[in-house]
């Protein structure tokens, strides 16, 4: 390792999972090309790697900022490309980082592009899911497992029900990042966790119900109502959370179907939706191995389906609808557009959408390693989820920053309804 050549990570190298660095290299001879190289372990053991081709400018100088990659997992000016071009070492692998009190720990690295690529110097970012002075704390009340975060300070602060995809276990990521930013935040399991069943056969609305009511209960909430935010299956969920239970005000569903879907949903003890089913026959296989599954989902306007259909006229709070147009595991933008039609229909307007062209299903909070494949929760095989990877990483940043806008819009808090619960 050359004791020359600096390379750092700015303005800190430790940060918050979802905030970008700077990296820079200087002590390079003048137009060195040199190669960078960042790798990590996810919480499975899996290693993600990437690496880009840079060449130093006439002070010896790189900066991912400013200059463009030559070659590489991508090209182009691209400051956080090493982040989110990184791939697992096998296949049809997603990024495993549920836990909120691990670090994403990335090693970046300089190499010499002649030769056996001899190291010339290394810094280590630290990337955290859980801000300074964050209280993470199980839950395991009633019926509720999950896992409630809390931001520092008195507050008041908004409340959010994280609904995750609820595939078969609990995510901590998106939660624990939220209450980072001033939310109190409830994450729940819908099966798989704790002492839950492994399989379930039917989804109880009653459970959602119960979980609101908890986190409005919580001292720091100062929100009159609470938020709801979903991905893909739990997309459905959310919209009739927010259709069927009071103090709903504002919901983000992120690339769902605008019907129930895989599971039949009850509440009070009766079936209020059949669910949406898919035809596996349709599925299409790739030369990778994995599927494409877009297309085996049903119509949900057809007359057969009509009982899954969520009534979404029926939300008193506001909606955001964000969807991405290459989306391989279903059609989201057909859905999104037909729930904007079917609530211009009803005369409302208390709603906003957003697309990404070149965005895939797996929209997350930003920087980590984009998920070109993996097993799919339902299908119990690898699928595509769609997407081209600079695209994708351009529309997590943005929907990221906007998903919180609308949170703190739609969500007001009152400091004397905080001041009563104490």
């Amino acid at each position: 390792m050359s004791s020359q050549v600096r390379l750092r990570v700015l303005p800190n190298a430790r940060c918050l999972f979802d905030e970008p660095v700077q990296v820079k290299v200087a002590g390079l001879r003048s137009r060195q090309v040199v190669t960078m190289r960042a790798t990590s372990k996810d919480e499975k053991g899996v290693v993600f790697s990437s690496s880009a081709t840079y060449k130093a400018d006439g002070n010896g100088e790189v900066n991912l900022d400013r200059d463009p990659s030559i070659s590489g997992s991508y090209v182009g000016v691209e400051a956080m490309g090493l982040l989110w071009s990184m791939r697992a070492d096998k296949p049809h692998t997603k990024f495993k980082k549920l836990n909120s009190l691990n670090p994403h720990v990335v090693k970046f690295s300089v190499h010499e592009e002649e030769g056996e690529g001899k190291m010339l110097g290394e810094v280590t970012n630290e990337r955290c899911l859980i801000g300074d002075g964050v209280r993470r704390i199980t839950v395991k009340e009633g019926n509720i497992r999950g896992a409630l975060f809390t931001p520092p300070g008195e507050g008041p602060f908004p409340a959010v029900l994280d609904l995750w995809t609820l595939g078969g276990g609990l995510s901590e990521k998106r939660a624990s990042l939220l209450a980072s930013r001033g939310f109190v935040v409830l994450t729940v399991a819908l099966y798989g966790h704790d002492d839950m069943p492994k399989h379930i056969k039917v989804v109880h609305l009653d459970y959602f119900e119960e979980a609101i009511e908890f986190l409005k209960k919580q001292d720091k909430v100062g929100s009159k109502g609470v938020g709801v935010i979903s991905l893909s299956k739990s997309g459905d969920l959310a919209l009739s959370v927010a259709s069927y239970l009071p103090g709903v005000e504002a919901t983000v569903w992120i690339n769902g179907c605008c019907s129930n879907t895989a599971f039949p949903l009850y509440y009070k003890g009766s079936q209020i939706h059949s669910a949406l089913m898919y035809d596996s026959s349709k599925s299409i296989l790739t030369e990778s191995g994995a599927l494409v599954v877009k297309n085996n989902v049903y119509n949900p306007l057809a007359e057969e389906n009509e009982g899954s259909l969520i009534p979404i006229e029926r939300a008193k709070g506001h909606l955001l609808f964000v969807a991405s147009e290459d989306d391989l595991n279903w059609d989201s933008k057909h859905y999104m557009e037909l729930m904007a039609e079917r609530l211009k229909r009803y005369g409302k307007d208390s709603y906003e959408s957003v697309s990404y062209p070149g965005a895939g299903h797996y929209l997350e909070p930003p920087y980590g390693p984009y998920c070109p494949s993996c097993v799919h929760g339902l299908v119990g095989k690898p699928v595509l989820w769609g997407g081209e990877p600079r695209s994708h990483a351009a529309a997590e940043v943005h929907t990221w920053k906007k998903i919180q806008e609308f949170l703190k819009t739609h969500l007001r808090c009152d400091a004397t309804q905080t001041n009563a619960k104490l």
